[in-house]
C-alpha cells in the first residue's frame, strides 16, 4: 500500500508539474538550475514540518526526511530567496481593484481627476484610500501607467483595464502565476491529506466540444467573474477594516478556465463531470 501511495503521488506531482517544466523550458530553464531549486523547497518544506512539531530540526532530521545526503542538507540550509514581488502586498492592484469596484456602481468613474481640492474623487484620494496612505499616488499612477492600465492626459486620469492583469511586466505575471497556482495547490493539498476546514475546490470540465463552444462558454465564465469579483473585494475589504491590526489570516478566492483544440495527450475528462 506504501509504494501504491508513493506512485500515486508522484503521477499527481508529474501532471502538476508539467505546465511549470513547459515554462521552465521556453523561458531557458535548464535541469541544474530546476535541481537546485528542486533541493532547496524539499529542505525548506522539511524544516517547515518538524518546525510544526515544536522541532528545531538537526542535518541528520532533514537528512532522513528528504533524502539527501548530509553533506548536500549541511551546504544548503538556508532561507529559500524569492526574487518575485508579492501579489497581495501591491498598492496598485489595490487601487486598481477599488476603482473597478466604484466603476461597477457608476460609470462616471472611469475618468478621474489627478487631484482634486474640494470633496470629488479624485486618483490622488483614492490611491490613499486603497494604500492607507502608505504609497504615494504618483508612485502609484507611474506603475499602473507603466503597465498599460491607465493614462494620463491633461490633469485627469483614465482607466483602461477590466482587471490588475501586468501583461507589460513579466515578473508581474510570473508573480501572479505563482501566488494563485500556489494557493490553488495548497487548497486540494490541504483537502487530500484530511486538514480542516475542508476548502472549496470544484471545477467542470467536458470533451467533444467545438472550438468555438469553448469560447463562448470562456466568456460567460468571465462575466460572471467580473460581478464576483467585485463582491468579493468589497466584502473581503470590508473585513480587513473591520479586523483592523488584529487581523492575521489571509484569504485569496480564484478561477481559471482553460481549452484548447485537440488532444492534449492528458487523460481524457469526462463530460460534465464535477469535480
Amino acid at each position: 500500500m506504501k509504494d501504491d501511495r508513493l506512485v500515486w503521488v508522484l503521477a499527481a506531482c508529474a501532471r502538476v508539474l508539467r505546465p511549470m517544466l513547459r515554462l521552465a523550458l521556453a523561458m531557458g530553464v535548464k535541469h541544474p538550475q530546476l535541481e537546485s531549486m528542486l533541493r532547496d523547497l524539499l529542505l525548506d518544506e522539511a524544516r517547515r514540518a518538524w518546525s510544526a512539531q515544536g522541532v528545531v530540526p538537526n542535518v541528520s532530521q532533514l537528512s532522513v526526511t528528504t533524502g539527501l545526503n548530509r553533506k548536500a542538507v549541511a551546504s544548503r540550509v538556508r532561507e529559500v530567496a524569492d526574487p518575485l514581488p508579492h501579489t497581495d502586498m501591491s498598492a496598485s492592484a489595490k487601487t486598481l481593484t477599488l476603482w473597478l469596484q466604484m466603476l461597477t456602481d457608476d460609470p462616471v468613474y472611469r475618468s478621474l481627476p489627478l487631484v482634486s481640492e474640494g470633496t470629488e474623487v479624485s486618483f490622488e484620494s483614492l490611491a490613499r484610500l486603497a494604500s492607507r496612505g502608505n504609497v504615494h499616488h504618483r508612485a502609484i499612477l507611474d506603475e499602473l501607467v507603466r503597465l498599460n492600465m491607465v493614462s494620463e492626459l491633461g490633469g485627469r486620469v483614465e482607466l483602461g483595464a477590466s482587471g490588475f492583469v501586468p501583461v507589460a511586466d513579466l515578473s508581474g505575471m510570473l508573480a501572479f502565476l505563482g501566488d494563485n497556482a500556489r494557493d490553488h495547490l495548497l487548497a486540494g493539498v490541504s483537502n487530500v491529506l484530511g486538514e480542516e476546514p475542508r476548502m472549496l475546490e470544484r471545477a467542470v470540465f467536458a470533451n467533444g466540444l467545438s472550438i468555438e463552444d469553448c469560447e463562448r462558454l470562456h466568456q460567460r465564465v468571465r462575466e460572471r467573474w467580473d460581478a464576483l469579483h467585485h463582491e468579493l473585494a468589497h466584502e473581503m475589504r470590508r473585513a480587513v477594516d473591520a479586523a483592523g491590526p488584529a487581523g492575521s489570516a489571509r484569504i485569496r478566492v480564484g478561477i481559471y478556465t482553460y481549452y484548447e483544440d485537440g488532444a492534449a495527450g492528458e487523460a481524457p475528462g469526462r463530460p460534465g463531470a464535477d469535480l
